[in-house]
Formats: C-alpha cells, sequence, structure tokens
C-alpha cells in the first residue's frame, strides 16, 4: 500500500475530512521528518513506511478532541508530533511547538517555513521556563514525561478554563494516581490508530 493510501484510509476510519492540500502537506512533512531523521536523530522509527501509523495517523487522533481549543501548546514536541500534523488539520489553531533540543527547533523551524504553515510558532526552551505572552487552553504532550511531570511543569501555561491532552499508551493507572492535588482527570479516551496494533490512550487533565 502507498504512503498515500495508508494516509487517506487511515484518516476515513479516525473520521478526519482533509482537503487534497492538508493531505499533500501531510505527506511533505512525512518527507522531510524522513530525511532529517537521517542525521537529527528525531525520531527512533527509521522506516518512512511506519511513519504514516506511528507518527501521523497516531498524532490526528488528538485532532478529534481539540473542539473548542483556539491555542494549543506541544510540549516536547520533538519531531513536531502532535503538534505539526495537528496544525495542518486545523489551520484555525495557533500551535506552538516547544522543544528544548536545538537540534530538533531547528527542523521544526525548516519544516515550518518548507510547508509555509503560519499558524505554527517554534520554540527553544524548557517548558517551566517558558513565558508566552498569552497562555493556552489547550497542552498536549505526546512522550514528554509522566503526566505527573508534565503537568506540574506546564501548569502555569494552561488559561482558565483550559485542559491538558495528554497522549498515552496504555491506561496510565499509576501516573493518574501521582497527579497534583489541584488537578484531577476528567476523562481516559482509548484511542484507536488505524494500521497500529498498541494501546492508545488519550487523558484529559483539568484544574479543580
Amino acid at each position: 500500500m502507498t504512503h498515500h493510501a495508508e494516509l487517506t484510509q487511515g484518516l476515513a476510519a479516525i473520521g478526519l475530512e482533509l482537503t487534497p492540500e492538508q493531505i499533500t502537506l501531510l505527506e511533505g512533512y512525512l518527507g522531510l521528518l524522513a530525511k532529517w531523521n537521517q542525521t537529527y536523530n528525531l525520531t527512533a522509527i527509521r522506516e518512512e513506511e511506519r511513519m504514516v501509523s506511528y507518527h501521523l495517523l497516531d498524532s490526528l487522533t488528538l485532532v478529534p478532541h481539540l473542539a473548542g481549543g483556539t491555542r494549543l501548546l506541544d510540549v516536547g514536541s520533538g519531531g513536531g508530533m502532535p503538534g505539526i500534523p495537528a496544525a495542518i488539520a486545523r489551520p484555525d489553531l495557533q500551535v506552538v511547538v516547544l522543544d528544548a533540543n536545538h537540534k530538533k527547533t531547528t527542523f521544526l523551524r525548516q519544516a515550518v517555513i518548507e510547508l509555509k504553515l503560519p499558524n505554527v510558532e517554534v520554540i527553544t526552551e524548557r517548558v517551566e521556563a517558558y513565558q508566552p505572552a498569552q497562555k493556552f487552553d489547550r497542552i498536549t504532550s505526546r512522550a514528554f514525561s509522566e503526566l505527573a511531570e508534565f503537568v506540574k511543569l506546564s501548569k502555569h501555561l494552561l488559561a482558565d478554563g483550559g485542559e491538558f491532552v495528554a497522549m498515552k499508551g496504555v491506561y496510565p493507572y499509576e501516573e493518574i494516581a501521582q497527579l497534583p492535588e489541584d488537578f484531577a482527570v476528567s476523562e481516559v479516551l482509548p484511542l484507536s490508530v488505524p494500521g497500529l496494533d498498541a494501546e492508545r490512550h488519550l487523558v484529559r487533565v483539568v484544574a479543580k
């Protein structure tokens, strides 16, 4: 199966309707990720064909759960996941992809330029030191840290009424139990990633 066929079938399975232009952008991002990964070690997945399910479709399962948000922060974005695919799928969303690793943010800046993504800002910073002019109504991470650490380090960036939407593998019982006392889980949703035989969950966390 071609990357294009796998991506379009996967989008249909997730329930995301994207334009041909958006699909072209996702494929362009995949190509850049595979190319830069050869020298910058952006992801442990080295085969481009596996990146469709492991990175694109996995990241895009977040998008249906961002309703109501206008500003999204992707903490520890690495190679840009889930922030870049989410920004492509939701051009109305202002997305900040943040990582402390200069090599990774160099790639992210180049990707934003080449793909012409006006709704994406790249920040090279440790999350606890980041002080933006405006806070975020949605904060996500895919492989940044355990849930409690993620919330502790980035809670100063959450707008009133906002929520954390953390992407996790197996149901994170222990991580949820260790959340700071002033935060609570509002929902844990199982996610199904087309082409990926692994457990995935989305954890919504809100301030009490």
